[in-house]
């Protein structure tokens, strides 16, 4: 597993759909997930510090695992299946509890967990940047600049707001 670090959230145009970027802590690579307005909104609202009157649904998974005596340890990106990532939460440092990578990464941005990476995910999917000194100005770039098409040869594009989730759920959020 590799430490990867979440660099944000921006809107991919011309589809308007959300991405999380991830970045390899100690590589060139990053890891663009496409994901839900709503997660989107919620990594977003950590991210700035935004403090909504009332929980959101991460907050509230935050509040009762903190409430029953658990811990987030850590939030891993496991592995890539027909265009599908599928993300782990590990609470306690041994139980693991299977979850969307855009609401693992929203959990762990509120828990202060780290993220991890799978290295055949990262080898898939993961996009060789080179290092630039402002990594806020090389994500608005890479965001401003990146296409669904640019990811053709590593994972379709979306094809609606669910792209990240399981088969087998439902449409919708």
């Amino acid at each position: 597993m590799k430490p990867l670090e979440v660099m944000g959230v921006r809107v991919e145009m011309p589809t308007n759909q959300p991405i999380v970027l991830l970045r390899e802590r100690d590589g060139d690579r990053y890891l663009p997930i496409w994901i839900g307005a709503a997660e989107a909104t919620a990594i977003a609202y950590v991210q700035q510090g935004v403090e909504p009157p009332r929980p959101l649904t991460h907050d509230l998974i935050v509040n009762v695992l903190t409430e029953l005596g658990h811990e987030v340890s850590a939030v891993r990106i496991d592995s890539l299946v027909d265009n599908v990532f599928f993300a782990t939460l590990v609470i306690d440092g041994g139980t693991e509890i299977s979850a969307r990578p855009s609401d693992a990464i929203a959990i762990a941005l509120r828990t202060g967990a780290p993220v991890f990476g799978a290295a055949a995910v990262l080898d898939d999917a993961g996009v060789h940047m080179p290092e630039q000194d402002d990594d806020v100005e090389a994500f608005k770039d890479f965001l401003d600049n990146v296409s669904a098409e640019d990811f053709a040869e590593h994972s379709d594009p979306p094809e609606g707001p669910d792209q990240e989730s399981d088969p087998d759920d439902a449409p919708g959020r």
